[in-house]
């Protein structure tokens, strides 16, 4: 037996999980998972940690966030340029620091690695902050160079998920770029490398582990940034991005680990420096200018363009015209893209709604015809297709087979006969007719105004064709 699928959900995700779970898009249960909260006596690794920026969140650890005991791995380990000093500057702490050479790419020496943690401090953090830039274009890269490039980021972090997705870890942190995010000139492996670590968070969101990756944008100073010129640090800046200050992007990280987001982009970019046109993923930082707004209240939609649009058609084609209005908003709430997934005959409870997307629904409705709804209009008409009646009916247009539709037939008859020039014989004829008419409406015979009745052939009609009932029935040519 295997049971149920299970759809996990940060706590702090809540909201986002009921909706999910109100539109019926889960299978299995839908689980709420409480964060734990770095610190205590567990133990947390930081890959690349004696490296500069390494460094920098193992002191942050220590020092904002309760951090008592810490695994830093490097290639070189405790001979790795400042590896001791950081050591014992942490040690002054009050933490307890353990500075490993380890080829974080090598799966059997992570293993080592992480057997090697006491039971009394077990594992409950983990930040991959290791990696290798390489630059060079696509069409210079050799099978080889791709390798050492993804080797000790994506393969590390994927060696890194394995082997402890067993545990309850408080943090799972992945030292991403924003190269992976938006693309960098001659560093194609280095890109492809980090969203491979991007997406290796989502994975573990979907699969209810902490997991969170951080597409940095250049530290001022530290790690790679250190590299750079001071030419090419100022082109950075002059093209929008310029480099994190240490500090600042310290500040990011502790926010970063109070968010439940998978993926975060801790950045600056400078909007008035970056490239117009704006490229497709940085078109929402673009503020509109300021506009003066005349009307007091933005307008609802335009009801008398609707009203219009339905008076050219017949009573059929009117409500069609509307249900497709409801099944298309209902589709939208349900977050489907099949309107043949929302049929027009059935009910909005079997459809999945609730009352937090019934209210949804209503509030669609209103803005695409203008007209102000009540919370309960799906309850008070469980269909799609009843709902289109009741906006009809609230737009002044009739449905076909409602009373609306018949006084509407009664006021096309009532033109008819003005616009004919009738003899004093044929006037007594048609009013004994209508009289007659009248007679039948006073004592109903559901017979006669069924759908085959009078009442269906008035339903139907044009004004020519009345007129021309009138005369079949009385001889009047």
């Amino acid at each position: 037996l295997q049971p149920l699928p299970l759809t996990c959900w940060d706590v702090r995700r809540a909201a986002e999980a009921m909706r999910f779970m109100s539109q019926a898009r889960h299978v299995g249960k839908v689980v709420l998972t409480v964060p734990r909260v770095l610190g205590g006596t567990g133990t947390v690794l930081v890959t690349g940690g004696t490296g500069g920026v390494g460094a920098a969140v193992a002191s942050r650890l220590v020092e904002s966030h309760g951090v008592r005991r810490l695994v830093l791995t490097s290639r070189r380990g405790i001979e790795a340029p400042g590896a001791a000093e950081l050591r014992e500057r942490l040690a002054e702490s009050g933490a307890e620091v353990v500075v490993e050479a380890c080829d974080v790419s090598d799966r059997e020496q992570v293993r080592a690695l992480l057997e090697a943690i006491p039971e009394s401090a077990p594992l409950t953090g983990v930040v991959h902050a290791a990696g290798v830039l390489a630059d060079g274009v696509l069409t210079d890269l050799t099978p080889e160079r791709i390798d050492g490039v993804l080797a000790p980021k994506a393969d590390a972090a994927r060696h890194l998920h394995d082997l402890t997705r067993h545990l309850d870890l408080a943090a799972f942190v992945l030292f991403s770029s924003a190269a992976g995010v938006f693309g960098a000139p001659g560093q194609a492996a280095y890109a492809a490398a980090n969203a491979a670590v991007d997406a290796l968070a989502a994975e573990r969101a979907r699969q209810g582990l902490a997991g969170q990756a951080l597409a940095w944008g250049l530290w001022d100073g530290t790690g790679m940034a250190g590299r750079l010129t001071e030419q090419e640090v100022r082109r950075l800046a002059e093209s929008g991005f310029p480099p994190l200050p240490t500090d600042r992007a310290l500040a990011l990280f502790d926010t970063a680990l109070t968010r439940p987001a998978p993926q975060l982009l801790p950045l600056t970019i400078d909007t008035g420096r970056l490239p117009r046109p704006l490229p497709p993923l940085l078109r929402g930082l673009e503020r509109p200018s300021a506009r003066r707004v005349v009307t007091a209240a933005a307008p609802r939609a335009d009801t008398a363009g609707l009203k219009a649009t339905l008076s050219g058609l017949s009573a059929e084609e009117r409500l069609e015209r509307v249900t497709e209005i409801v099944v298309s908003a209902a589709c939208a709430v349900l977050g489907h893209t099949d309107p043949g997934r929302v049929p027009a005959d059935q009910p909005f409870t079997d459809l999945g709604f609730d009352s937090l997307t019934a209210v949804e629904l209503r509030n669609r409705l209103g803005a695409a015809t203008g007209l102000t709804l009540p919370v309960t209009v799906t309850f008070d008409h469980p269909t799609p297709r009843a709902v289109a009646v009741h906006l009809l009916d609230g737009l002044g247009a009739d449905a076909p087979g409602t009373a609306a539709s018949v006084l509407t037939q009664l006021d096309r008859l009532d033109s008819a006969l003005v616009a004919v020039d009738l003899a004093q014989e044929d006037r007594t004829a048609t009013a004994a007719r209508l009289r007659a008419l009248a007679t039948r409406l006073e004592t109903p015979d559901r017979a006669e105004n069924g759908a085959g009745g009078i009442g269906g052939q008035l339903a139907d009609a044009s004004a020519e064709e009345l007129v021309a009932m009138l005369g079949k029935e009385f001889g009047i040519s």
